[in-house]
């Protein structure tokens, strides 16, 4: 991910100061300020969205599970856009690394019906990095969106990857039972 700057100004005027983002946007974005975090805030983002959902899972009946999760990633991904988008823009960057509201995003997707065990969050861990850094067709292309679309989109797709190669594994029951 590079910090290119575009073309919207980081002053709206002389006289108001730099541009922020709204609170929610900043929040949203960083994933409550873990894409503060260095070296590698992609890394941490995932982590901690791993660590999350592993721990918030638990109290889940297992019904909801599957459920729960695609309507955390379907929530990441809609409000995710947004607040990529407003942070963007005040920061003036295309893709700021310490937006990881993206991250989030990928890292649900790719633990979509996996157990909830620790093999297999590692697993899914690893892949949603992997696919996030190595970015196959079309994952690099999809960065072209706009704003926080891209932003967003690049690293769904990433996830979609991940969980599509969890499931084989899975299915070949790589992880035991």
């Amino acid at each position: 991910m590079s910090e290119t700057p575009v073309a919207h100004p980081p002053y709206s005027s002389a006289e108001r100061g730099p541009i922020t983002a709204p609170f929610w946007a900043r929040l949203v974005a960083t994933f409550f300020g873990i894409g503060r975090i260095k070296p590698g805030p992609g890394t941490w983002g995932s982590l901690a969205t791993v660590l999350v959902w592993a721990a918030f899972s638990r109290f889940l009946p297992v019904a909801s599970v599957v459920p729960a999760n695609i309507a955390f990633a379907v929530l990441a991904i809609a409000v995710g856009i947004p607040a990529a988008t407003e942070v963007s823009r005040a920061a003036a960057l295309k893709d700021p690394q310490f937006v990881v509201i993206d991250e989030t995003a990928g890292q649900l997707i790719t633990l979509i019906g996996a157990p909830l065990a620790w093999k297999s969050f590692l697993a899914g861990f690893i892949l949603f990095r992997v696919f996030d850094i190595v970015k196959p067709p079309p994952v690099r292309q999809l960065e072209k969106l706009p704003e926080g679309t891209g932003i967003v989109i690049d690293d769904v797709a990433a996830g979609l990857y991940g969980l599509i190669v969890m499931q084989f594994l899975l299915h070949f029951g790589l992880f035991g039972h």
